[in-house]
C-alpha cells in the first residue's frame, strides 16, 4: 500500500545532495563512451548511467548532461562506442571524467577503431559499438538510445573472467564473483 503525502511536503525544497548520496548506494559499472568529432578527433567521457534497453532489437542507452561539450563534439558522427572499464583502469575513469581536458583525454591512451570508427579502449572488459537511434531530453540530461552494431568481450583474449570497475558511494572498486 502506498503512503499518501500532503501538499505541504511537496512545497519543501528538494535536496539534490541527499538525492545523489542515496543513489550512490546503487553500485554501477563504469564506462567510457567514445566517438569521433567531424574532423576525426577522438572524444570520450566517463559515463556511469549506461544501460541495456532491449534485446530484440539490440539497444543500449546512456545519459550525458545537456551541456556536455564532449557529447556535442561526437553527436554529429551518428555513432558511439561504450567501453566497459576493467578494475585496472581507474586512471582512465578519472581522466575521462575530469572536465576541461577534452583535448588531452586520449593522450597516452591505447585504442583501436571499432567498426564505426569510434575508439575502443585497449584492456576494456567489453565494448559495444552503436549507431545513434534517438536522443531525448530528460531533465538536465539527454537520453541517447543506440542500436548495437558490433560488440565483443574478453579484450585480453586470455579466457580469464572479466574484472569490471565499479562505482559505489563515491569510490571505485572491483568485483569478484562468488560461486
Amino acid at each position: 500500500m502506498s503512503e499518501q503525502t500532503n501538499d505541504s511536503e511537496h512545497d519543501t525544497a528538494f535536496d539534490s545532495d541527499h538525492f545523489r548520496t542515496v543513489l550512490g548506494h546503487f553500485p554501477t559499472g563504469v564506462t567510457v563512451v567514445s566517438g569521433l568529432a567531424e574532423d576525426g578527433t577522438p572524444h570520450g567521457f566517463t559515463i556511469g548511467s549506461f544501460t541495456s534497453v532491449s534485446l530484440d532489437p539490440p539497444l543500449v542507452g546512456f545519459l550525458p548532461q545537456l551541456d556536455s561539450a564532449t557529447w556535442q563534439a561526437m553527436a554529429s558522427s551518428g555513432s558511439f562506442c561504450v567501453n566497459v572499464l576493467s578494475n585496472k583502469q581507474s586512471d582512465l575513469c578519472w581522466k575521462f571524467a575530469k572536465s576541461g581536458n577534452d583535448d588531452s583525454r586520449f593522450d597516452d591512451v591505447d585504442w583501436h577503431a571499432a567498426p564505426s570508427g569510434s575508439p575502443v579502449l585497449d584492456r576494456a572488459v567489453a565494448w559495444i559499438d552503436c549507431t545513434v537511434e534517438s536522443v531525448y531530453d530528460m531533465g538536465d540530461h539527454h537520453f541517447v538510445l543506440g542500436a548495437v552494431t558490433a560488440l565483443d568481450a574478453d579484450a585480453d583474449h586470455n579466457g580469464l573472467p572479466p574484472e569490471p570497475l565499479l562505482f559505489f558511494k563515491g569510490t571505485l572498486g572491483g568485483f569478484a564473483a562468488e560461486g
